[in-house]
């Protein structure tokens, strides 16, 4: 038997293949002759019972139980393995340092072909070891069959082993369809590659890999994508081999849509509001429409077409009916360069006609949103009598549309055009509600832009009739004026400049400023100003002027304040009476080059009450300069005032120039941009020929 085959290691080998409890338990091969004598003592024999090789070969196998007592046990149990009917149970034996040990023990006989009698084979383990084993792999087997999560087992070519019933449910199929295959051949419809590559890794690094998602349908639910998180550990052999992979899933479909509807619900939010921050901001029609169109791109839609009723885009009201077709004017596109898509669609600024029958018409008509979830060839089968558009966008991939009326106190104002291809799904009622929303701030700002304008041109109207016409100044005063209403971004304001001829050969200089903005200080200027020329005709003193203005002002229902200048300039002396009411002070340049801003009490804006004004005389040589303005001509954002009017006064520094060309180098040089308030701006010339001057 000691002379044979390498059994040892044979068995060593065999255990180890094996895996599971007997390849990590320490098992001792002991071999008697036929006699009972010990022949064979291997290594694990040696570390379990501590005798060395020498110290039991020769000795009887009895000796180990119980030595130096009764041996008629150990005789027993040898006897009946010998006889060929086995041993298995749990005995005690001694070990060499003398404390007793408990072992289980496997025993057989083996034919001894020479002697014609048979030899044993005995198997011998650690009874507490054993059982800690079997109790883990106990535990194993009740969690394989009952967990929720779904387990396989996986050689290591990947093939299945062993599968437990959740996985079985989860793939719908039983574990006779796994066994022996690979996950591409079980179930083709998953990313099975990318899974598989997840568990060679496994394999060759021995790291385990968590949380990896497999996605997919499966024979349990055919019909339906659903997503599993996978993790994978590699199994070893007590010699540190891989001999496997196990893998275990949870179905996380509902936890991964959940997740799904959250971030789509968060970037809604984020589109959303930064829709109420970009919107409407400029009160402009086509740039509110243009930021629409910017917005949607890519977040919502590969293209998108604002169209607004042309009459709107012409000043006009929005009209009424639809019966007879509708005209749209296109005011935002995007992307407006690289989209193949947005060159076959109109350009901007054209007007589109669409009779009644119409998609485009049908859907302002009735004022609710038109989706085509899967657009085809049938879809686009009545646009296609109207224009070839929809069958050219169709070729280019546009596989989803919808249309979106853009609706604003209860008036139709357009529509907004949504675009969808490839990789991108299909529009769906969430994106209707979308789109609905940022439609919605859309008409709203392009009603507010529709109400800004109408009132906007109706107060210039109104402030422009109300100006002088024809300023025809007294000889000797030599006059230029200029005004700047706001840019379209600001309201209206009530600036105003006047010239009134007095008795005497005099003239009144006037120039005032409403305060406030719009259609309301327009008109308070336009009382004001009939009331100053009402009052100067009948040559009343500057004081009670003011007085008088300050009566009018209270007898308006809503207080209004007004800043104000007069002055009286006599230009056969050069005699100047200055009042001012809260008014920038004017500027005076004189021939010989001197400039200066005039020195008055600065008052307090009309409509205050309770104030007494006074007057402030000055002598101009003859050619002087005096110039009036209202403060939109000296403020500017982030500039100090004083130096702002520093600015003017080197400006007034020049040398002689007409008064058309001084009117215009101030403004071109203190107003470069487009102005942020009215600027009102009279320059006069005292006590000089009626001629002017070469520039």
């Amino acid at each position: 038997m000691h002379e044979d085959a390498p059994l040892e290691d044979l068995i060593s080998s065999a255990a180890q293949d094996a895996g599971g409890w007997l390849g990590a338990l320490p098992v001792a091969l002991v071999a008697t002759s036929s006699d009972g004598m010990i022949v064979r003592w291997n290594h694990a024999a040696q570390q379990l019972l501590g005798y060395a090789p020498p110290q039991v070969l020769g000795r009887h196998i009895s000796d180990l139980l119980h030595p130096g007592a009764d041996r008629s046990l150990g005789r027993s149990l040898w006897e009946t393995a010998a006889t060929g009917r086995g041993v298995m149970g749990t005995v005690t034996a001694w070990h060499r340092e003398g404390h007793p040990l408990e072992l289980e023990i496997w025993a057989c006989p083996v034919p001894d072909r020479r002697h014609g009698a048979s030899a044993v084979l005995v198997f011998a383990a650690d009874a507490h070891a054993a059982r800690r084993i079997r109790g883990s792999s106990a535990v194993w087997d009740g969690l394989f069959a009952r967990s929720p999560v779904g387990i396989g087992v996986l050689d290591t070519q990947l093939r299945f082993l062993q599968v437990n019933p959740a996985l079985e449910a989860m793939n719908g199929l039983a574990e006779s369809a796994h066994v022996g295959r690979r996950l591409a051949e079980v179930l083709p419809e998953v990313n099975a590659g990318e899974m598989e590559a997840a568990m060679r890794l496994v394999l060759d690094t021995g790291e385990p890999v968590l949380d990896r998602r497999r996605v997919g349908r499966t024979p349990a639910d055919p019909e339906h994508d659903h997503v599993w998180s996978c993790s994978y550990v590699r199994v070893e052999d007590p010699g540190g081999r891989p001999i496997g992979v196990i893998a275990s899933l949870l179905d996380i479909t509902s936890q991964q849509r959940d997740h799904t509807e959250a971030e789509a619900g968060r970037r809604r939010l984020a589109l959303l509001s930064e829709a109420s921050s970009r919107i409407g901001a400029s009160l402009d029609l086509e740039r509110t429409a243009q930021e629409l169109a910017d917005l949607a791109v890519p977040h919502l839609a590969r293209a998108v077409t604002v169209d607004v009723l042309d009459s709107l885009a012409r000043g006009n009201e929005p009209g009424q009916g639809l019966a007879g077709g509708v005209a749209l004017r296109r005011l935002g596109k995007a992307p407006l360069t690289g989209s193949e898509v947005t060159q076959v669609l109109a350009p901007l600024g054209r007007t589109l006609i669409f009779p009644s029958a119409a998609p485009y018409t049908q859907a302002l008509a009735a004022r609710q949103p038109f989706l085509i979830s899967h657009l085809d060839e049938e879809a686009v089968a009545s646009a296609a009598r109207h224009s070839a558009k929809p069958a050219q966008l169709l070729r280019m991939g546009v596989h989803s549309f919808m249309m979106i009326p853009l609706i604003a106190r209860d008036m139709v104002l357009g529509v907004a055009t949504f675009y969808r291809t490839a990789p991108a799904g299909p529009f769906g009622s969430d994106d209707v509600t979308l789109a609905g929303e940022l439609a919605a701030r859309a008409a709203i700002s392009i009603d507010n832009a529709r109400l800004y304008h109408h009132e906007h041109e109706t107060a210039v109207v109104l402030q422009r009739s109300m100006l002088p016409q024809h300023v025809t100044p007294p000889p000797g005063i030599e006059i230029a004026h200029r005004y700047l209403p706001a840019s379209d971004i600001n309201e209206v304001g009530g600036d105003w400049y006047d010239v009134l001829p007095l008795s005497g050969g005099r003239a009144a200089l006037i120039i005032g400023d409403v305060m406030g903005h719009g259609i309301a200080a327009a008109a308070v200027m336009g009382r004001l100003a009939a009331t100053v020329r009402a009052l100067a005709r009948l040559d009343m003193p500057p004081t009670a002027l003011l007085h008088q203005l300050e009566a009018t002002l209270a007898d308006l229902s809503d207080p209004m304040l007004a800043t104000f200048l007069y002055v009286v300039c006599d230009p056969a002396t050069g005699h100047c009476t200055v009042t001012r009411a809260g008014h920038p002070p004017p500027a005076v340049a004189q021939p010989d080059g001197t400039v200066y801003l005039v020195k008055t009490p600065p008052g307090v804006p009309l409509g205050v009450g309770g104030i007494s004004f006074t007057t402030t005389d000055i002598s101009l040589p003859p050619g002087s300069l005096l110039v009036l303005y209202t403060d939109g001509l000296i403020e500017a954002r982030s500039r100090d005032i004083d130096e702002r009017l520093g600015e003017l006064t080197g400006l007034l520094s020049a040398p002689q120039q007409s008064l058309d060309h001084l009117c215009d180098t101030l403004i071109a040089h203190l107003v470069p941009a487009s102005a942020d308030d009215d600027i009102a701006l009279l320059a006069a010339r005292i006590g000089t020929p009626t001629h002017q001057p070469p520039p």
